[in-house]
C-alpha cells in the first residue's frame, strides 16, 4: 500500500492504487478521523485533491460530513471545477466563509462563481466590508477578463520613499501578502510607474530612493483584457508578474505567472475539447451531464451526415453501374476530412496566439492552397496506382486521382476560411469549425468523385 515518497515535510503521490483507495474508503465509512487527518496531513495539497476526486460520490460526501474533518482551502482550490461544485453543495455557509477568508481574492472569486445567487449573496453579507467590496467588484467584471484572475493583494509604495522606509513598512504591516517577488512603485494618484524586485531592496542601502532602483513598467494589464490575451502578453514579454489597472490607469491588482499558467492550460484544454465537441467536460462529471453536453454536437453531426448522404443518393445510378465507386468513396472523404482538420488545428492555434492577421492572411491562404495541390498530387498518384493494381481500370484511377486533388485543395482552403469567418461573426472557431469543415470536405469529395464518375461511366 506504499504509494508515496518523501520530499521534505510533505510526500508526493506516485500512484493512488486500488488497495489504498479501498482502505481509505473503509476508514471514511468507519469515521476514523485520526487516520484520515494523519494521512492527508502527510500529503501535498494537490495529491489530497487527487485522492478526493478518486473517491466515489458517496464516500466523498461522507468524508466532508465527518465531524472533525475540515477541508483545507489550499486543497479545495486544487479540486477540479465539477468536484468543487459538488463539495460546495455539502459545506455549510460558515465553512465556505472560512475557506474564502483564507484564500487570495482571485481564488475566492472562483469559489463564488460556482455558487447559486442566494448562497453567494448570503456569504458576501457575512464577510467583512472590505472583503465584500473587493469580491463584489471582481464579480462585476466579465468572466473571461483579467480582473477575474488578478489578485488584489499586492505591495505598492510611493516613489519618494527610501529603501529603509519600505523595509520598515514591510516588516510592520500585518495586512500585506505573505509572499511577493515585486514591489510596485506608484505616484500620488496611485498610478504605477515602475517595479522593484524584492531582492534588489534587500541589497540596496536604506538611504536610496525607491525611484532610483525601480524598473519602469514594461507592460500594464487592463482589467477588461481577455484572459487569453493576458497569457499571450506574459509569453511575449517573459513576465513574472504584471500590474492590473482600471479605466483611470490606477493600480487595482496584479497577475502572477502561476495564474497565467492556469489560464493557458485551461484555454488549451478548452480548445481541444471544443474541437471534439464536448465543451468543458470533466472526467468526474456525471453520466447525465456528459450526455447532455455531447447531445447537441452529435445532433448537428447527424444532420450534416444526412446532407452528405443526400449527395450520395443523387448518384445511385452511377454507383449501381460501377460498384467500385462505393468501395472508394470512404477514401476520398476520409483523406479530405483529415487534411481539413490538420489545417483547422493550425489555424485555430494561430488565431488563439494572434499570429493570423489581415496583413498575412492572403499569404497564409496561398500557402494552404499550394499545400493542398502538392498533397493532392502526391496522394492522387499513390491512390491511383493502388486502384489501378486493384481494379485494372484506368478511368477509375484517373477519377479518384482528380477527386483527391480537388478535395485536398478544398480541405486546405476551408480549413482556414471557416474558422476565420466564424471568428469574424463572434462564434468560437474551436467550437463550431470542425463540423463545418468535415461536412464541406465530405460534400465536395462526394460531388467531385461521383460527379466525375457519372460522366465517365454513364456517358
Amino acid at each position: 500500500m506504499t504509494l508515496v515518497k518523501s520530499t521534505g515535510s510533505k510526500k508526493v503521490n506516485l500512484d493512488f492504487n486500488k488497495d489504498f483507495i479501498n482502505t481509505f474508503t473503509d476508514k471514511i465509512q468507519s469515521s476514523d478521523i485520526k487516520f484520515i487527518n494523519q494521512t492527508l496531513k502527510d500529503l501535498h495539497e494537490s495529491d489530497v485533491a487527487n485522492l478526493i476526486e478518486n473517491l466515489s460520490n458517496e464516500s466523498r460526501t461522507k468524508l466532508i460530513e465527518i465531524e472533525g474533518f475540515n477541508i483545507d482551502p489550499e486543497i479545495f482550490i486544487e479540486l477540479n471545477e465539477s468536484i468543487q461544485s459538488e463539495v460546495l453543495q455539502i459545506l455549510s455557509i460558515e465553512s465556505i466563509i472560512n475557506i474564502i477568508k483564507r484564500l487570495e481574492s482571485d481564488d475566492s472569486i472562483k469559489i463564488l462563481e460556482n455558487l447559486d445567487k442566494e448562497k453567494k449573496n448570503t456569504i458576501l453579507e457575512k464577510l467583512p466590508p472590505k472583503d465584500k467590496f473587493l469580491l463584489e467588484e471582481g464579480l462585476s467584471y466579465p468572466e473571461d477578463s483579467a480582473a477575474r484572475i488578478m489578485q488584489r493583494e499586492f505591495i505598492a509604495v510611493p516613489s519618494n520613499w527610501s529603501v529603509g522606509q519600505t523595509i520598515d513598512y514591510l516588516r510592520e504591516n500585518k495586512d500585506l501578502p505573505k509572499e511577493f517577488l515585486e514591489i510596485f512603485i506608484v505616484d500620488n494618484e496611485f498610478k504605477p510607474v515602475g517595479t522593484v524586485p524584492s531582492s534588489r531592496v534587500l541589497r540596496t542601502s536604506r538611504e536610496s530612493k525607491m525611484s532610483s532602483i525601480m524598473v519602469e513598467m514594461p507592460v500594464l494589464i487592463s482589467v477588461n483584457m481577455d484572459k487569453e490575451e493576458v497569457g499571450l502578453t506574459f509569453e511575449n514579454y517573459n513576465l513574472i508578474s504584471a500590474g492590473v489597472v482600471n479605466k483611470d490607469n490606477k493600480l487595482v491588482g496584479m497577475i502572477t505567472a502561476d495564474d497565467v499558467v492556469t489560464v493557458v492550460q485551461e484555454e488549451a484544454e478548452e480548445d481541444t475539447l471544443r474541437l471534439a465537441g464536448v465543451g468543458d467536460e470533466e472526467i468526474t462529471d456525471s453520466v447525465f451531464v456528459k450526455t447532455k453536453r455531447r447531445f447537441n454536437w452529435l445532433l448537428l453531426n447527424l444532420f450534416t451526415a444526412l446532407l452528405a448522404t443526400w449527395v450520395i443518393s443523387n448518384f445511385g445510378a452511377s454507383i449501381e453501374q460501377m460498384v467500385a465507386l462505393a468501395f472508394l468513396m470512404p477514401i476520398v472523404a476520409s483523406m479530405g476530412g483529415n487534411a481539413g482538420m490538420q489545417t483547422l488545428a493550425v489555424t485555430i492555434r494561430a488565431i488563439a496566439k494572434k499570429e493570423l492577421s489581415t496583413s498575412n492572411f492572403n499569404r497564409v491562404v496561398g500557402k494552404e492552397f499550394i499545400i493542398g495541390i502538392l498533397n493532392g498530387i502526391i496522394f492522387a498518384i499513390i491512390t491511383g496506382v493502388i486502384v489501378q493494381l486493384w481494379f485494372k481500370e484506368i478511368n477509375l484511377s484517373l477519377l479518384i486521382g482528380v477527386s483527391m486533388i480537388l478535395n485536398m485543395i478544398v480541405a486546405g482552403l476551408f480549413g482556414i476560411l471557416v474558422p476565420v469567418s466564424l471568428k469574424k461573426i463572434n462564434i468560437d472557431p474551436a467550437l463550431a469549425s470542425s463540423v463545418f469543415v468535415t461536412t464541406i470536405t465530405d460534400v465536395i469529395g462526394f460531388l467531385s468523385f461521383l460527379g466525375l464518375g457519372s460522366y465517365y461511366f454513364l456517358n
